[in-house]
């Protein structure tokens, strides 16, 4: 059987490719559901975004891992010049100054951050000799990099996809191998930090989403509204859910951003329980490929890339699902490969092609130590 498909084929990565094309698909039944039985605006726009993406996802899949390297810093600076031409010219959105009109598209270069700060951290730790990476002047370059497209992407404000890039730059920053108590010290200034944070560092915005997350009943139909009714949806959709189609809480426009950040509030409505186990089963199987190329990359560089572009995807998937339950205030987080967005599934498409281009790296190329 093996023998008459396509080598090209044969040798993509169908343990991931399956549950991420089935993923996509089950959300653009969600988003034709959310225009109300329609595929524009949503599902149509869902499906030919990751058509391209999809194409570009292959393309890098082919880079070389020496363009790679070579490439880490220049993305990297790049990017930082795209956030500071969004505080000079950006578009303004929902209050937030966070996007560049390029006619085509609405380009969130704060979302290209997110997988740009794990490759330039890799490149700046592959460099590093591995004696020096417990030092504090090892530490400062690093900090820096993460520190300086935070700030920039605070002044927007964006405070969601801020804390995604200082997740990722954190995830790189540990498995490089930073001594724990560095972390520790770390969590505990943190601590020490966000009660300051809160009431001199926040917009008044972002704090009644803080004060709403920890009692959303105390304002049920003002700043506790979002929550409470993606609560009202999950719940009510019960073991098998009230049918394809069918949801009330979107289609009556009680949901707020159904096809977005709370995309997955209106699935459970309409499929339940099953519908939410088979979005869970679909990540499993695509962040634990991921896992998989990361523990079996041949070198340092890989490896680093390899986990921190899982734990970019992760954050996206554990925010959103904690968001819309309740578990986490509404920071704007959408869900990978089911939320209407280019952005986002621009992002992970490239957290994607990421992955297959490691894996293809660890089929070819020659296994080294890490020690």
């Amino acid at each position: 059987m093996m023998s008459i498909v396509p080598a090209p084929v044969a040798r993509q990565p169908w343990a991931m490719l399956i549950p991420l094309f089935l993923l996509v698909s089950f959300g653009g039944a969600v988003l034709f559901s959310a225009a109300g039985g329609h595929m524009q605006p949503y599902a149509a726009s869902h499906l030919v975004r990751f058509g391209v993406f999809l194409v570009v996802a292959i393309a890098l899949s082919l880079v070389s891992r020496d363009l790679v390297k070579w490439g880490a810093y220049p993305a990297y600076i790049g990017t930082v010049l795209l956030l500071v031409l969004v505080e000079a010219m950006g578009a303004i959105g929902g209050g937030s100054q966070r996007w560049l009109n390029l006619g085509f598209m609405q380009l969130q270069p704060s979302e290209l951050m997110k997988p740009v700060i794990v490759l330039v951290l890799a490149r700046y730790y592959d460099t590093l000799p591995l004696g020096m990476t417990a030092e504090w002047k090892a530490l400062v370059p690093a900090a820096a990099l993460i520190g300086i497209p935070m700030v920039l992407v605070l002044l927007q404000p964006d405070l969601g996809t801020a804390l995604a890039i200082g997740f990722g730059g954190a995830v790189i920053l540990f498995l490089a191998g930073l001594p724990m108590r560095w972390f520790v010290a770390g969590g505990v200034l943190g601590a020490i930090a966000v009660p300051l944070a809160y009431f001199f560092g926040l917009k008044e915005y972002q704090q009644r989403r803080v004060t709403t997350f920890l009692d959303p009943e105390s304002d049920p139909l003002g700043a506790g509204y979002h929550i409470t009714q993606s609560k009202i949806a999950i719940g009510s959709g019960g073991f098998s859910g009230k049918g394809f189609n069918n949801g009330s809480q979107s289609h009556l426009n009680y949901l707020p951003e159904p096809h977005t950040d709370f995309v997955f509030a209106t699935m459970a409505e309409e499929w339940g329980m099953l519908g939410g186990l088979f979005v869970l089963a679909m990540f499993g199987l695509i962040l634990g490929w991921g896992i998989k190329v990361a523990r079996a990359s041949t070198d340092r560089f890989a490896r680093l890339l390899a986990f921190g572009m899982v734990a970019t995807i992760f954050f996206y998937i554990a925010i959103n699902l904690m968001m819309v339950m309740g578990m986490a205030p509404v920071v704007g987080i959408p869900l990978p490969f089911m939320s209407h967005g280019g952005s986002s599934m621009m992002t992970n498409m490239i957290c994607i092609g990421t992955l297959m281009m490691v894996n293809r790296w660890n089929r070819s190329g020659p296994r080294r130590s890490f020690a």
